[in-house]
């Protein structure tokens, strides 16, 4: 049986799909505070049977902080997909950061290793690689730096991920997979699917910042290619294309046939946007969707390169174009 971790998230909630879609026994761990609402939503964009594919998951609860829960949901479990994790770029959510992002998956290493699981996928991310000098491409090698500018976000996937190879020094099979900034359907609320509803409500800001993007149905291909093959105890950074902010807003513009952003937020304007938004979700009490730490990143330019992936399962991305097509459609049945 496979346990995945995180399975009402944007990875997990399509992995659970592809699982039980091909026949696979699964478990999905899950908090006591957990609703079904985005995962219900993932099964229904690409089966007219979801009650049926719902039903072949063993949902337990528990938490990566809790030790005992984990004890339970791992017996007789051969393989796990951790995928959850926080993501967030608030400086305020540091400490919970942390807890869920390293010692959580610390407890899952730990568990693993006492229950003899086969073998563990973990989803880390690009955030978690070093940076390319003089915009190079960053691949498996680039050397992790410790800097200021780090996010709170970046130093606890690199955290997490050194748990992973602690737990391989300690005779755990495991493949880490780094996507890129991850698009797919589901909370249109919530991390990269709010390009979406950001570009519906009428965004006039772009940056020129170039960045790598991945579509989730090939991060969870990916994920599952590696756990079935012989391929251990390697990581792979998961990237469809490099490209600009400005041409994935046109490109979400397009499809949603909005009007593109037009007035360019250099870094002077970033700065002030980031403040205005810090301000903005204080007296609302949600979370802003542009930080000192995106802002930050919207302005620079990382290209990485998947010559490893694409060499080792023959791996071929989904275009972004394509990517933006299917998920804009999928924005506008929602709306």
């Amino acid at each position: 049986m496979i346990l995945v971790t995180g399975g009402t998230g944007l990875v997990g909630s399509h992995l659970l799909f592809d699982l039980v879609s091909s026949g696979k026994k699964v478990r999905a761990l899950k908090r006591k505070s957990s609703n079904f609402d985005n995962i219900n939503k993932v099964f229904r964009y690409y089966s007219d049977d979801v009650e049926k594919l719902f039903e072949k998951i063993e949902w337990v609860d528990g938490d990566v902080l809790d030790i005992f829960s984990l004890e339970d949901a791992m017996k007789d479990i051969s393989e796990i997909y951790h995928c959850a994790a926080i993501v967030s770029f608030d400086p305020g959510d540091e400490d919970f950061l942390m807890k869920i992002n390293v010692e959580g998956c610390a407890n899952i290493v730990n568990i693993a290793l006492e229950k003899k699981i086969k073998k563990l996928c973990y989803v880390s991310s690009v955030a978690a690689l070093g940076r390319a000098e003089n915009n190079g491409f960053i691949d498996e090698k680039t050397h992790w730096m410790s800097s200021n500018k780090k996010s709170h976000y970046s130093i606890s996937k690199y955290g997490g991920e050194r748990e992973i190879w602690r737990g391989i020094e300690e005779g755990l099979d495991a493949v880490i997979v780094n996507p890129s900034i991850i698009l797919g359907p589901g909370n249109w609320n919530s991390g990269s699917s709010r390009f979406f509803t950001t570009i519906w409500k009428g965004l006039k800001f772009y940056t020129k910042g170039v960045n790598g993007f991945v579509d989730v149905r090939d991060v969870v291909k990916a994920m599952v290619q590696l756990m079935e093959s012989k391929i251990k105890n390697e990581r792979f950074i998961l990237n469809s294309e490099n490209i600009s902010y400005q041409k994935l807003l046109n490109l979400i513009s397009k499809y949603l046939n909005k009007k593109s952003p037009r007035i360019h937020a250099g870094k002077f304007l970033s700065a002030i946007t980031w403040r205005e938004e810090k301000i903005r979700s204080f007296f609302t009490g949600s979370k802003p969707f542009i930080t000192k730490e995106t802002a930050h990143t919207a302005n620079r330019n990382y290209y990485y390169s998947t010559k490893k992936i694409e060499k080792m399962l023959n791996l071929k991305f989904i275009p972004i174009e394509k990517t933006i097509k299917d998920n804009a459609a999928l924005f506008l049945k929602d709306i």
